[in-house]
């Protein structure tokens, strides 16, 4: 069977899928995972005040590329495919960023819109849903920007009907609003503002009250399922296809909002690297969830560890 490799470089992480596509009778493929993985870069530090690409960053990014080119190569990956999103839109010296990935992986990364972005998030997500639940709406909260999508899943193939991406994410609120460690009520209130404020473009466009389910991925929503559930490690077996009600929700904002650097460093399933922003993805699902609930949507969150990883695998077919 063949055997392909997903590379997402977002604005906190970059992750590597290796699968092997495995053909179905009515033409449509599954995947089977050889090797997941995934590091936080911190791709997008600073991008918000500088608009470049802080040396550090692109280094840390090359040194996991490296890695992940060996791993690809290990498991016999025959194609490749690299997206890279927010924080590479926004650099001035992004050209830098695509030689360096054109002489790792001998493929140029590609800059995805945030539709596109939105549109593979979908068709990873819903690949393992009961098509009767449909319509499904699939939130992506990223470092520096959130996906809202709206569809359907007939069990073979993701129809997309809506989508729209916004330029607010975990690391981008962080930065901007909750400076103060745990942030103080005002600063809290800034972030809530802004969080609303910009979500609003994004549901003005996505009619939510046609969704029947409400499915949530990346790494804010799988670390907040794996908090709620007190794991006493990341156990992705456990977050995946977890869910969360909006008292869950309010509670872990709650909690991590009022936590200090040191309390949540000491939570063995928030990774070193989201110790920083995970408060600041709370605030971001929390709003999700009060205009999910206003607009007449759904409000219960599924959370899926499928993600545009798969769709970027699928759409090496």
């Amino acid at each position: 069977m063949p055997r392909v490799a997903a590379i997402d470089c977002g604005t906190n992480s970059i992750r590597l899928l290796v699968a092997e596509l495995t053909p179905r009778h009515d033409g449509t493929f599954d995947l089977r995972d050889l090797h997941r993985e995934m590091r936080i870069v911190r791709l997008g530090q600073g991008v918000d005040a500088t608009g470049k690409l802080a040396p550090e960053a692109l280094e840390r990014t090359r040194l996991a590329l490296v890695d992940y080119a060996v791993a690809a190569r290990r498991k016999g990956a025959e194609k490749v495919r690299m997206v890279a999103t927010s924080a590479t839109r926004d650099a001035s010296n992004r050209d830098e960023f695509f030689a360096m990935t054109r002489e790792i992986l001998g493929t140029e990364a590609e800059v995805i819109s945030g539709d596109e972005e939105a549109r593979l998030s979908f068709t990873g997500a819903v690949g393992e849903q009961d098509p009767d639940d449909g319509p499904f709406v699939v939130v992506d909260v990223g470092g520096g920007s959130t996906e809202l999508v709206l569809g359907n899943w007939d069990g073979r193939r993701a129809e997309v009907t809506a989508a729209k991406s916004v330029d607010i994410g975990c690391v981008r609120i962080t930065e901007r609003a909750l400076q103060s460690d745990p942030p103080t009520a005002d600063e809290i209130a800034e972030a809530a503002a802004m969080a609303n404020g910009i979500l609003t473009e994004a549901f003005e466009l996505v009619d939510v009250s046609k969704a029947k389910t409400w499915i949530g991925v990346a790494g804010t929503v799988t670390t907040l399922s794996a908090v709620a559930q007190e794991l006493p490690e990341y156990i992705p077996e456990r977050v995946h296809l977890s869910r969360l009600t909006s008292a869950d929700i309010n509670r872990l904002a709650d909690y991590l909002l009022t936590a200090d650097h040191a309390e949540r460093t000491a939570n063995p399933v928030i990774h070193p690297g989201r110790v920083d922003v995970i408060a600041g993805g709370a605030v971001i699902v929390r709003a999700l969830a009060e205009q999910l609930a206003a607009r007449g949507g759904p409000t219960e969150l599924i959370i899926s560890e499928h993600d545009i990883l798969d769709g970027i695998a699928l759409s090496l077919v």
